[in-house]
């Protein structure tokens, strides 16, 4: 009985104790049992979970010291997530903590939360998403603190975390006025104070109000107890200072943080002081003090992770100093530092690259410019830069090398004979020397290796002598190759065998030994017996006579002066190209120099070398006035100077009509794209004589403008329309000279040199034409005559069956026009043809009429030479000007007898009694004067011309 009765109490104090740590009973037991397991269970579990994740987090993020850094260190990453998938376990597993302990200890009761430890859960599940980067339902978590908790003694923490996330979402002024109320609730001045001046500093700086930012760093640093975050803000106030441009100000904000010391993390005091080294007067400071603290910054082992920046520093301060041999060490070693900063590893890059374009070694610089792109983030400002020089450095390499190889050729070329005997003999000396410089330094390395490998197999058999051969420092043998004597070869192990064969060092060594001695040897029998090489084997000295003079009879054609006197070009042709070649060159890279690099001094070297050795007559003008633009920014005095030799010697010239008149700058009244998008437009109606002034304005008033050769291009192509060929040729020739670097300069380039000779051999010819055409000039499209002669065309156009023909309007030059019949398909109709139009009274044409054919109709059009058609001696060809062969065909005796023809009889007899084709008429379009036809050229006709860009 008593048995039972302890167990039913058992059981009813379970019951009890379950019914009393309800969810739903608001007792003090059931308030204090949640309570303590949310707080010691389950937010503890995910307390260290969320510390675990913001540990990882602060050690994989990276600060960017280039920029400002931000008061939290978070890297925002655009990495696209799951639904439910979070970017780290540990703030996974906070959450999950946290969810939980909402989900089975939330004693929501009447309305109100009787858990004490909810507003804890609520805010570690913010600080979860915040930090996993799944910002709106951390703000969620954190407005349901406020709403839910308002007098919780976390509070202020979860206000301050909420503004943090509006700013992660961009809200920085909602950010800025709650922070400026909260900071105002708060009564005392602790580290929830330092951070929500430090959150509103932050909010400042997204706006850019940088004095407002100041002042709330200021008091952050002041009450923060924690000395990482005291470091960080000296820091960036000092960043902030230098962008404000108080440098004083920033140089004491840095020294904050190096007085620091080991209280702040060494890479801010590291960047401290590569900040205030970048504030160093290298022209008044004291330079001896500033290597010195370098110096003994490198020295310190606490700094070796940080090497590549001390030695980046030390770089810039000789670079800046004028010493680029010792920047260049110090460059380097920044380099093999392996630093993880990949903007200061592109920096090295593109410093290094600077020195060599300085020193005129383009080939290494556009190597280390290489380099330097490979590192760089490509969506910057400076990799585009960067890219475009590169790009230029392209045109300077090949432009230098043809210019340094063709004035070699050229000097050695004016030598007398002795002069070149002389000249090549010491270069084979020389030769020699190099050639014996890496024969005993192969020989040296041969032993070394031999040597070590020997010691590596048998111990010390190298000996006190061996290591003292060794150990002497050899003028031949570069500095790296002795100190890896010593050690044995990792390829050869400590039991290998000794057998020289074996050994692939002691063989190359033998080699080399061998050679030395004997010579090169044939692999036959008896070799040392060969009469030609060795006779008897008992006097040494006779065996090296008969040596050398088998050497002699194989000597290597390199060491002869013929090998290269023979290839020196000799005859006028050759050298006149190869100075042409030169010279152009030369223009090019004055160019580049001057457009592309500013560099002024090296530009007006190459011009005037290039004036020196009286160049084509092309080159001269351009050369003069860009010498004359030069001499403007460098020496005022010779550019009057030149401007006066300008206009003495070329009056009339573009360049002279440029730099003696004003502009009329605004006429256009547009930006240059706009103002080129219109007049490209009009060119493309056909409208050229109306765009020609209009694009000649253009010219002068964006003259230096980017877009300058593009107007220029269109100049070029409305002359080759409306003056012909030559004045064409002139045209793109300015372009090309003018704009050697742009895309418009160098397809106009590429044009003259491939297109251009086949358009001037352009000919009239009789051979096998495709069809004809008859021409009548206008001069006035708008006279009443002229209409009324495009009416009777029209009329008769559409009147014909068998052929179907095209009327077209076609502009020849600035004045002259043509009224073009197109579509006759042989010589006898279009006489026949131009006959009716002039002898039947329906039309009576007086104006005289030119038959030619479609392919010699192109040739007037592209060199404008219609007088020399018409004049021309053609009667035995396609060429016939109607109005002295509209008879030639009959003889004058019998042109009186033949009865008089009617219009229908020779249009019948034109049109072979030929019915036109069903469906198809001759009438021309309403509102226009052509029909149109696969045989009708396009108005004002000329060749395929230099593209020109469609779009600024």
């Amino acid at each position: 009985m008593k048995s039972n009765t302890i167990k039913y109490l058992f059981l009813i104090g379970i019951i009890a104790f379950f019914v009393a740590c309800s969810t739903k009973k608001n007792t003090f037991l059931a308030r204090n049992s949640h309570a303590l397991s949310t707080e010691y269970n389950i937010l503890y579990n995910g307390g260290i979970a969320l510390d675990k994740g913001i540990s990882d987090l602060k050690s994989q993020y990276k600060d960017n010291f280039w920029e400002v850094l931000p008061v939290e260190r978070m890297q925002i990453t655009q990495d696209q997530m799951l639904p439910g998938q979070a970017k780290n376990a540990n703030f996974e597993r906070a959450e999950t903590k946290a969810t939980k302990a909402i989900q089975k200890h939330s004693m929501n009761i009447e309305g109100g939360e009787k858990n004490p430890q909810m507003d804890e859960a609520h805010l570690m599940l913010g600080k979860a998403r915040y930090y996993d980067q799944r910002f709106v339902p951390a703000l969620e978590a954190f407005n349901y603190v406020l709403y839910k908790y308002p007098n919780s003694d976390k509070i202020y923490e979860v206000k301050i975390w909420r503004e943090k996330t509006n700013m992660r979402m961009d809200n920085d002024a909602l950010a800025v006025t709650n922070l400026r109320k909260l900071l105002k609730e708060i009564k005392f001045k602790d580290q929830i104070f330092a951070d929500a001046n430090a959150t509103l500093a932050q909010a400042f700086l997204n706006l850019k109000e940088q004095d407002s930012a100041v002042a709330k760093l200021k008091l952050a640093t002041e009450f923060t107890k924690s000395n990482e975050e005291k470091a960080r803000y000296h820091f960036i106030l000092g960043q902030v200072y230098e962008q404000m441009g108080h440098k004083d100000s920033a140089f004491a904000k840095y020294q904050d943080v190096i007085n620091m010391k080991r209280k702040a993390a060494r890479q801010y005091v590291i960047q401290a002081h590569a900040r205030q080294a970048q504030q160093f007067d290298f022209e008044k400071g004291d330079t001896l003090s500033f290597i010195k603290k370098y110096k003994d910054l490198l020295k310190d082992r606490e700094n070796r992770p940080h090497l590549d920046v001390l030695n980046h520093q030390m770089a810039l301060f000789y670079d800046k100093s004028k010493k680029p041999e010792v920047a260049k060490k110090y460059y380097n070693k920044s380099l093999k530092s392996r630093s993880q900063d990949e903007y200061l590893i592109a920096s090295n890059y593109r410093n290094l690259a600077e020195i060599y374009f300085n020193k005129a070694k383009y080939v290494t610089a556009g190597k280390y410019f290489d380099s330097t792109l490979t590192v760089l983030n490509s969506r910057t400002r400076e990799f585009k830069l960067i890219t475009k020089k590169r790009e230029n450095l392209e045109d300077v390499i090949k432009f230098e090398g043809i210019a340094q190889r063709n004035d070699s050729i050229l000097k050695v070329a004016s030598m007398s004979s002795s002069e070149k005997e002389n000249y090549y003999k010491q270069f084979i000396d020389e030769l020699k020397k190099e050639e014996k410089r890496k024969q005993e330094l192969a020989e040296k390395e041969a032993k070394i290796k031999e040597l070590a490998a020997l010691n590596s197999s048998d111990g010390d058999v190298l000996g006190k002598n061996g290591a003292k051969e060794l150990a002497q420092p050899d003028n031949m043998v570069s500095k790296q190759v002795a100190p890896k004597a010593i050690a044995p070869t990792p390829s050869i192990s400590s039991t290998s065998s000794t057998f020289y064969f074996y050994n692939p060092s002691t063989v190359a060594f033998g080699k080399v030994e061998f050679k030395k001695k004997w010579g090169n040897r044939p692999h036959v029998e008896n070799w040392r017996w060969s009469k030609d090489i060795i006779k008897e084997d008992k006097n040494p000295d006779e065996n090296n006579e008969v040596a050398d003079k088998g050497d002699k009879e194989e000597v290597d054609e390199r060491y002869t002066t013929d090998f290269y006197l023979k290839q020196i070009p000799s005859s006028d042709k050759d050298l006149d190209s190869i100075a042409k070649e030169r010279n152009f060159a030369f223009y090019q890279l004055g160019v580049i120099y001057k457009e592309k690099f500013k560099e002024y001094k090296r530009a007006a070297e190459k011009l005037e070398k290039l004036l020196q050795n009286n160049p084509e007559e092309r080159l001269v003008l351009p050369s003069m006035y860009n010498l004359y633009k030069i001499y403007e920014i460098v020496d005022p005095s010779k550019a009057q100077a030149m401007k006066a030799k300008i206009t003495a010697q070329y009056p009339d010239s573009r360049y002279a009509q440029i730099i003696n008149s004003s502009t009329n700058s605004g006429q256009l009244g547009s930006t240059p794209e706009v103002a080129y998008d219109l007049l490209y437009k009009d060119y493309e109606k056909g409208l050229y004589r109306e765009v020609l002034p209009k694009t000649e304005l253009a010219v002068e008033q964006f003259t230096g403008e980017e877009m300058a050769s593009k107007f220029e291009l269109l100049k070029a192509n409305l002359l080759g329309k409306l003056k012909g060929l030559s004045e064409f040729k002139k045209a793109l020739n300015y372009v090309a000279l003018t704009y050697p670097n742009s895309e418009e300069g160098k397809s106009t380039e590429v044009f003259l040199a491939k297109k251009m000779p086949y358009l001037e051999s352009l000919s009239f010819n009789s051979e096998f034409p495709l069809s004809w055409n008859i021409l009548y000039k206008a001069d006035n499209l708008e006279d009443k005559n002229t209409k009324a002669l495009l009416e009777k065309l029209n009329k008769f156009a559409k009147e014909r069956t068998i052929e179907k023909l095209s009327i077209s309007t076609d502009i020849y030059t600035l004045d002259k026009n043509f009224i073009v019949i197109h579509g006759i398909k042989s010589l006898d109709n279009a006489k026949g043809i131009a006959q009716v139009l002039k002898e039947f009274k329906e039309y009576k044409i007086a104006e005289p009429a030119i038959v030619i054919s479609s392919e010699n109709y192109k040739v007037v059009q592209v060199k404008k030479n219609i007088d020399e058609y018409t004049t021309g001696d053609w009667l035995n060809k396609d060429i016939i000007p109607i109005q002295r062969n509209l008879e030639l065909d009959q003889p004058k005796e019998d042109a009186k007898k033949k009865p008089e023809l009617t219009k229908e009889d020779v249009l019948n007899k034109l049109n072979q009694q030929a019915p036109p084709e069903k469906g198809k008429s001759n009438q021309a379009p309403k509102g226009t004067n052509s029909i149109e036809t696969d045989d009708a050229p396009p108005k004002g006709m000329m060749p395929p011309t230099p593209e020109l860009p469609k779009k600024p």
